[in-house]
């Protein structure tokens, strides 16, 4: 028996879990190695960055989502208050970001793997076809983890979680015993300083190891009192992940023997260190680290790897909810509430993105994955402007302060962090979400509402044109046509413009649907009494 209603099994502890489950998962691995081969010592900022701004995305889908909790709420909200076109192309885009991110955790857990079985990869850190199987295998497990219910995947992740903050922790003790300060006096290699912070958000994996702050807000319909502790969630996540991430950056840094780094540079560890902190620990002579992180290496990425898959069959539930996928992708199963159709098409494609490609190893995906995922989030301030404008009087246990002012804030970051992954990204991403724009604005269903759905949509497509011709001529991968600092404050000025855009022509009346068996909503608690039929 199928029904269309998520039941509410999770709390706080389990939301906030989820959250920092995501965030300490590879991430922690590279990003210390990475960064410091783009920023050195100043990679410090682009950390307390990278929160600020997802900080700030935050917040906007914490107002959101305690006010309309919905399941795969990236997705939905969008639709919510600009219509389809605009809600199937961020659904496009959230397809690509979660789906691949299951891949890429997969990837990082084989590759881990190989310390104990050679046979899963080879000299080159790609897998060889026993490493496949073993992926694909990885996968299904986090399948039928997903499978039987919710309150079996919150506890199956609160126990792993609790383990995979001993290593980190453990690795920044030990490792602050080694430091040595004048690490911090070598500078990476060119161009560093500004450039080398905003590139390291992106291309070192600093704002993909927070993104997990997103599945408090996927999984908002299965929270008890949502209202309260997605919010909450989201914030205590942040801050508890920026304050290990930040520790494990310098504890790394100032642990590298100043032999290796002087001969090497921050960017030439790369190639001694294929894992940075395992072979910082064997470069150390400590033996019984190595073993830990070897281990923790395998379970962080597994577990991420599992919530992310699960967090991908709620987006692609909200997707079939909103109208864009067959219904049976929108059905629950009544027994374990799980959206099993969507759970198994999840599989299908997190299956594809580990198959041979260009793509191999971990960092392969990275600055695709980051860029795919904040445009995913690239509309929630829109949105919340919309909300403000058309819905004064609905109810927000959370309301963001000066949102005024922090909304198309938000944007603005979130347009900066996709410009900042640079051309070799954008290059690939954006023209198919202009070609998703562009498909379903001809092959869409044309009824009563198609042509007030087109209305709404126009800033979105002009968003992704003019986003793309300005990263093709900046300094970030572009042909540098455009140069600093004059390419970003056309990048900020494009971003206003455009979320100023987006909240005139939205909907007037946000098409909000009431989900069937979210009895605070029918109980007309939050926004279900703003239900345009």
């Amino acid at each position: 028996m199928a029904t269309t209603g998520l039941k509410k099994r999770l709390g706080l502890v389990d939301l906030t879990l989820l959250g920092i489950g995501s965030m300490i998962g590879s991430g922690w691995l590279y990003a210390a190695l990475n960064s410091s081969g783009y920023a050195g010592a100043n990679t410090g900022w682009a950390w307390i960055l990278g929160a600020v701004i997802v900080l700030l995305i935050g917040l906007v889908y914490a107002e959101l989502s305690s006010a309309i909790p919905r399941a795969g709420g990236f997705v939905r909200y969008p639709n919510y208050s600009h219509g389809n076109i605009v809600g199937f192309v961020i659904g496009v885009s959230s397809l690509l970001a979660y789906t691949s991110t299951a891949g890429v955790e997969v990837e990082a857990v084989r590759q881990y793997a190989v310390y104990w079985w050679p046979a899963l990869g080879n000299p080159d850190g790609s897998p060889t076809g026993l490493g496949f199987v073993v992926q694909i295998g990885l996968l299904v497990l986090f399948f039928l983890l997903n499978y039987w219910s919710v309150s079996f995947f919150g506890r199956v992740n609160t126990i792993i979680t609790t383990f995979k903050f001993i290593v980190p922790l453990l690795a920044i003790v030990t490792l602050l015993m080694y430091f040595h300060a004048p690490n911090l006096d070598v500078p990476p290699p060119p161009p560093g300083g500004a450039h080398g912070v905003f590139t390291s958000l992106t291309g070192a994996g600093i704002v993909f190891a927070y993104l997990g702050f997103r599945q408090a807000v996927d999984f908002a319909s299965e929270a008890k009192n949502p209202q309260r502790n997605v919010p909450l969630a989201i914030g205590i996540a942040i801050a508890v992940s920026f304050v290990i991430y930040i520790a494990l950056q310098y504890a790394f840094m100032g642990a590298v023997p100043a032999n290796l780094l002087s001969q090497h540079g921050w960017d030439g560890l790369k190639q001694v260190f294929q894992s940075p902190y395992a072979d910082l620990a064997r470069s150390l002579g400590i033996t019984w680290l190595i073993n830990l992180i070897l281990i923790d290496a395998v379970i962080s990425p597994a577990r991420t790897g599992n919530i992310y898959l699960a967090g991908a069959s709620r987006v692609l539930f909200a997707w079939a909810r909103n109208g864009h996928l067959f219904k049976i992708f929108g059905e629950v199963d009544a027994k374990s509430g799980v959206p099993r159709g969507a759970l198994w098409l999840s599989l299908l494609l997190a299956i594809a993105w580990t198959l041979p490609s260009e793509f191999q190893v971990w960092g392969g995906l990275i600055g695709a994955v980051t860029s795919a995922t904040v445009f995913t989030y690239m509309p929630g301030p829109v949105t919340l402007g919309a909300f403000r404008r058309h819905l004064p009087t609905m109810q927000r246990p959370f309301r963001l302060p000066l949102s005024a002012l922090l909304s198309p804030l938000a944007f603005v970051a979130s347009t900066l962090l996709i410009y900042w992954s640079g051309w070799s990204v954008n290059e690939i991403l954006i023209p198919i979400l202009i070609v998703a724009w562009v498909a379903y604005a001809i092959f869409g269903k044309k009824n009563a509402q198609f042509t007030r759905d087109l209305s709404c949509a126009w800033w979105l497509l002009a968003y992704y044109i003019v986003l793309l011709a300005l990263s093709a001529l900046g300094t970030f991968g572009g042909s540098g046509a455009i140069g600093a600092p004059l390419d970003m404050i056309l990048i900020v000025a494009a971003s206003l413009i455009c979320y100023f855009w987006g909240v005139k022509a939205s909907l007037k009346t946000p098409d909000i649907t009431e989900e069937e068996d979210e009895s605070e909503l029918a109980a007309g608690k939050t926004s279900g009494k703003y239900v345009s039929q």
